[in-house]
């Protein structure tokens, strides 16, 4: 008998292109041998706040279905969700949901279900955005896909052979009401979870997201999406300002290390990339039109 997988650890986050408006989030699950479970949903109209707190739903969710009773760590770079479970959710049951001020706490319908779901076998860390952590990178490029309307390859594990599956309800959540998606995971027993895996290639992690998925009205969006992406790309070259490797990294919509390991001059759509200089532990970068480089450089 194979023996049962135990959950190591786990990354969550969310995103949002609006904030309010579409939204996205992922969760990606690592088990003690290596193996890898990716989850993730998209939400048509929702803020980045509830998208991080429905990734570490789904995480929780799914570990508690497992029946795994090891402590694990859950990763994330929202200090606001930390905070929310670790520190401020208990004073507002007490008061009733309501913050210091008086008024309602918002997301309070995500936030029961967070306190229900958390314990002391879970240790909330704080990892930092965008840094070139694997875990982070990844569950962002999730998020990102899926707020920009486009399904992403998920590494999936299941079982064909577990006798005892449990329902696992992920709260995805429309404008302020629950639509409930059953997804039947393996409960009690991980024997066999090898036997059916999606693989990606976790070198470039924006593989495998189709623009031609969805329909016509999410492929306009997501064009309106990318000309707002190069009219504030052309912003910055015109102007001269000097951008951080996470920040350039973000106006691509690629991990932090795709950026840093290109060397110190490259070409990106219709501009030139060039290291300028480092300031503590951030490389600044600056942006030039690529015609206007051409042309300089004939006269």
């Amino acid at each position: 008998m194979s023996p049962v997988r135990t959950i190591q650890s786990i990354y969550t986050d969310g995103a949002c292109t609006g904030n309010p408006g579409p939204g996205g989030w992922g969760t990606v699950i690592y088990f003690s041998d290596g193996l890898i479970h990716e989850m993730g949903e998209s939400c048509p109209q929702t803020t980045n706040n509830r998208m991080e707190m429905q990734a570490a739903i789904a995480a929780l969710q799914y570990l508690q279905a497992t029946g795994q009773t090891e402590p694990i760590i859950l990763y994330t770079d929202s200090e606001y969700l930390i905070n929310c479970v670790t520190k401020w959710v208990k004073g507002w049951k007490a008061k009733g949901w309501k913050k210091s001020d008086g008024k309602p706490v918002q997301n309070q319908d995500l936030l029961v279900i967070l306190d229900r779901l958390n314990s002391r076998q879970i240790k909330w860390q704080h990892v930092r955005g965008h840094a070139g952590n694997v875990g982070n990178e990844r569950c962002d490029a999730i998020a990102r896909a899926f707020a920009n309307g486009t399904n992403p390859s998920l590494t999936q594990i299941s079982s064909h052979n577990s006798q005892h599956k449990n329902d696992i309800h992920l709260a995805a959540v429309s404008d302020g009401n629950y639509n409930y998606k059953q997804i039947n995971e393996n409960a009690s027993n991980f024997e066999n979870l090898a036997s059916n895996i999606n693989m990606i290639d976790s070198s470039n992690v924006t593989t495998g997201f189709s623009s031609e998925n969805g329909s016509s009205e999410t492929r306009m969006a997501q064009i309106r999406n990318l000309v707002e992406t190069l009219r504030v790309a052309d912003e910055i070259a015109g102007k001269g300002y000097l951008i951080t490797s996470s920040e350039l990294a973000d106006l691509m919509n690629v991990h932090a290390s795709a950026v840093t390991s290109r060397g110190d001059q490259w070409r990106w759509r219709n501009w030139v990339v060039s290291r300028v200089r480092r300031e503590g532990n951030q490389i600044l970068w600056e942006l030039e039109r690529g015609d206007l480089v051409n042309h300089e450089g004939e006269n």
